[in-house]
């Protein structure tokens, strides 16, 4: 693949690497691409997937950022070559379907979680259904998320959730500081699975739902599933092979 797009994160580091990346190889626009490679951490990689779903290009992503999780080690050299070696990895995202207060309807892709936070010093209260029959009657606390297996690392990790193989075909479910029922924790459920999020007493205790970076302030209900007919590719070098790392994330102490 010697038609590249470049694309970085606005920081000094991810600019610089772009600079040096350009004038060693060239640039053109996404739409006569064969690949873009992204420059910076994970939330520029998320950022690029979802810029480049119409353009169904994949995405070679080089760490210019801190954790970089999603990403390959930055080097100059070799670029195309490391590129044509490059594993290719599957993503399917959730669709959030939210409905606000006012009845507006928004959609949105999420390829990391889509979570429900409350708005204000009220905790949230939320009803939970799984493919229509009532789980959680209530969950009172800062939230809930779901998430997909390649974003099991991410806000679903830091919330206690547990961290999922990319063919596992399961979307681990999150509750985020729950008061009621206490020792709630989540639950892992199949990927075909439809998740309604129902918000009780939502004047008194607003809550927001977040797809990756869109956010929908006020909901009173959200749903969630598993798009299938949405993919997007990103590629990781043979050793740092991204199903590998989820694997092995479990056993950092």
């Amino acid at each position: 693949m010697t038609k590249i797009h470049f694309a970085a994160a606005a920081t000094g580091q991810a600019r610089a690497a772009r600079e040096k990346l350009v004038a060693a190889y060239g640039t053109v626009a996404p739409q006569e691409a064969e690949v873009v490679v992204a420059l910076g951490g994970d939330g520029l990689m998320l950022e690029t997937i979802h810029r480049m779903l119409d353009h169904k290009l994949p995405v070679y992503g080089m760490n210019c950022g801190s954790v970089g999780f999603l990403m390959n080690d930055f080097a100059e050299a070799d670029l195309p070559a490391r590129i044509a070696r490059a594993m290719s990895n599957e993503l399917h995202p959730l669709r959030m379907h939210a409905v606000t207060m006012t009845g507006a309807v928004e959609e949105a892709l999420a390829f990391n979680e889509v979570s429900l936070l409350r708005q204000l010093r009220q905790a949230a209260k939320i009803r939970i259904l799984v493919d229509g029959k009532i789980r959680m009657p209530e969950l009172i606390g800062d939230g809930v998320l779901i998430s997909t297996p390649a974003g099991s690392t991410a806000y679903n990790l830091s919330a206690y959730g547990p961290i999922v193989p990319l063919s596992a075909n399961l979307l681990p479910l999150t509750a985020i500081a729950a008061f009621r029922p206490r020792h709630w924790r989540g639950a892992l459920l199949p990927s075909s699975s439809e998740v309604v999020f129902e918000i009780l007493e939502p004047e008194k205790r607003p809550v927001s739902a977040v797809a990756d970076s869109t956010e929908v302030r006020r909901v009173i209900s959200v749903a969630a599933s598993e798009d299938r007919s949405v993919c997007a590719r990103i590629l990781s070098d043979p050793d740092r092979a991204l199903s590998e790392r989820i694997i092995r994330e479990q056993f950092t102490v």
